[in-house]
């Protein structure tokens, strides 16, 4: 049996959770999420914990069984902490800024790159003094929906993903860029 899909998944108490059918909707603080579920996982919703049951044993089930789990809990954290990634642009002379919602970015193209949130998405930027490129922007992505932040946060790496040879680029905080030596002469 799946170990993460028999844990009790605790709402907290600012917390409403309705099941209609196959569609769960989870309401916060912070936002409302809504989800379809598999027809072959079965939910059952009490009054401060969710439990996710398995019909069988059948390497679909057993599959599902975990996955729906995470997506529950992950959307009751949403809507009452919500999630962050943050980002930073290094490069000389790139910048990050917020005009309204949007987030532009100035990274070495002929245009700024105007980056338009989904909704319950926000960015925020701010500027870090690192020694090899001088000042780098940070940019944040926060909401509560994890899978749109998560999104949001790929598209911005994919406008300058960062490259081996300069480690110029778009990474996320703390990701190692593997460096390359360039060509040698003889």
């Amino acid at each position: 049996m799946s170990r993460i899909g028999r844990k009790p998944i605790v709402v907290p108490p600012t917390v409403d959770v309705h099941l209609n059918g196959q569609t769960i909707v989870v309401n916060g603080p912070k936002g409302t999420l809504t989800r379809v579920l598999h027809a072959e996982v079965r939910v059952v919703v009490e009054q401060s914990e969710i439990r996710v049951e398995r019909i069988s044993d059948r390497p679909l089930h057993k599959s599902l069984h975990g996955v729906t789990r995470t997506i529950i809990a992950n959307m009751v954290e949403g809507v009452t902490k919500g999630f962050e990634k943050k980002l930073q642009a290094a490069g000389v002379g790139w910048r990050a800024n917020v005009q309204g919602k949007k987030l532009v970015l100035t990274v070495g193209y002929s245009h700024p790159v105007e980056i338009e949130p989904p909704q319950g998405v926000e960015f925020k930027t701010e500027v870090v003094a690192k020694p090899p490129f001088g000042n780098i922007p940070l940019i944040t992505v926060s909401g509560y929906n994890k899978e749109d932040v998560g999104q949001m946060a790929a598209t911005i790496r994919g406008v300058r993903p960062p490259e081996p040879y300069l480690g110029k680029g778009i990474a996320y905080v703390g990701e190692v860029i593997r460096r390359k030596a360039g060509k040698t002469s003889k």
